[in-house]
């Protein structure tokens, strides 16, 4: 529905731990929606880097930049909401994060809505140098 929302332009960038080291790289996104949701109807988040499908299990989702979560542990959260409009972040554990170059990165993401029987999937790729 809003697929612009679904990867902030510019937001994609490394991030680096406690000890210094980078541990992986996120990128900002806004729900596909027009209204708020509770966690638990993200039914999936998905990444690409450079065409190649992330591993489930390194994609992680804050709407609170505390609380992380998985795109499985995320049917569970039902105390913790997404509104429209609101910047969240998507994590991707990968060690080393983004390598020097230009890549292209690809977010995916499919909301289920109250009294709609069919999912919403966006999708947005960004060319990014780092």
């Amino acid at each position: 529905m809003f697929d612009y929302y679904v990867l902030s332009e510019g937001t994609v960038k490394n991030e680096t731990g406690a000890d210094g080291t980078v541990k992986g790289f996120s990128m900002k996104t806004r729900i596909n929606y027009y209204r708020g949701i509770p966690l638990s109807m993200i039914h999936d988040l998905e990444v690409a880097l450079d065409g190649e499908k992330v591993a489930r299990d390194a994609v992680k989702f804050t709407v609170d930049g505390v609380d992380y979560f998985t795109p499985d542990e995320l049917e569970t959260v039902t105390s913790m909401r997404w509104e429209f409009g609101e910047e969240a972040t998507v994590f991707v554990e990968k060690e080393g994060g983004l390598p020097a170059g230009t890549h292209e990165v690809t977010l995916f993401q499919t909301i289920r809505t109250e009294y709609i029987p069919v999912p919403f999937i966006g999708e947005r790729t960004e060319r990014v140098t780092i």
